[in-house]
């Protein structure tokens, strides 16, 4: 396992070598596999390219992230333009319904409410959103609400989970309770603790996920 300095240079190097921060202006602390971002980005989509690429890395445990996002003159605009034109990408996705999507802005930050069928259709909502000019951050409070009659099985997921080769399943516990599907014990990336939820949402009927895996390295 590496020592803080050891993962704080690999966070950092991985970061740098991204061509969309290159210039960023990011710091790096690492404590027990536990990560710190902080600095200034002028795009929301430099912010959530820099967290991505710190969870991802080997000796990562959790991240928390400092950055703020500070638009250059050129590219501000008013929460009225913000709201505009996320209504407008919105209607080029098909994976969105947009009649179940409300959007607010307040002073840069985007808040997403509504209900939708599909964890994927919330995840598409977040992503169409995080490209745009402006933002400073994005609150997805979408609800779940699923319309499928099936019932969940535990067996399934199980089985769907075991299928992904990247994921060691092994020490992954799966739970279920009427609509909800608890995620129990340890993998050895935050890219498997996310992925394993991931297949979990796919599972219909599934309205909420709780991930409870926590990463552990072997040393």
């Amino acid at each position: 396992m590496k020592n803080n300095e050891e993962l704080q240079k690999s966070v950092q190097d991985a970061i740098y070598w991204e061509p969309l921060l290159q210039k960023a202006r990011i710091t790096v602390v690492a404590n027990n596999g536990v990560v710190t971002l902080s600095g200034v980005v002028d795009h929301y989509a430099k912010k959530a390219e820099a967290e991505l690429v710190a969870k991802n890395l080997a000796g990562v445990k959790s991240v928390i992230t400092g950055i703020s996002v500070v638009s250059n003159e050129k590219d501000q605009r008013t929460d009225v333009e913000i709201k505009a034109a996320i209504e407008n990408v919105f209607k080029w996705h098909w994976d969105i319904p947009t009649e179940r999507v409300h959007v607010a802005v307040e002073d840069g930050w985007v808040f997403m409410t509504g209900e939708l069928e599909w964890n994927y259709q919330k995840e598409a909502a977040k992503n169409a959103v995080t490209n745009l000019i402006g933002i400073k951050g994005i609150t997805n409070n979408i609800n779940i609400i699923s319309c499928s009659k099936d019932s969940l099985e535990k067996k399934d997921i199980e089985l769907a989970i075991q299928r992904n080769s990247a994921i060691d399943c092994k020490n992954i516990g799966v739970y279920v309770l009427n609509n909800v599907v608890t995620l129990t014990g340890h993998v050895d990336s935050w890219y498997q603790k996310c992925e394993s939820a991931r297949i979990a949402w796919n599972a219909p009927g599934v309205v909420q996920v709780q991930n409870d895996l926590y990463v552990e390295f072997d040393e």
